[in-house]
């Protein structure tokens, strides 16, 4: 049997943590920065924690 591939988009945008949870960027964050306040962009900078009813669908996919 061949080995499972990971969804190679997915890869990218998650990373897991020593804990096992996952890490991603925050939304609204690439473009169009000028109309957000100093303090909006600089939340915007910090990554986050994926949702716990999202988990086990974004480990699928990053994990193979």
């Amino acid at each position: 049997m061949p080995k499972m591939k990971s969804r190679r988009g997915a890869a990218k945008r998650f990373s897991l943590t020593g804990t096992g949870k996952i890490r991603r960027k925050r939304m609204n964050h690439s473009h169009i920065l000028t109309k957000k306040n100093q303090k909006r962009k600089r939340r915007l900078r910090q990554s986050t924690l994926v949702a716990k009813v999202d988990e086990k669908r974004v480990k699928k996919l990053i994990l193979g």
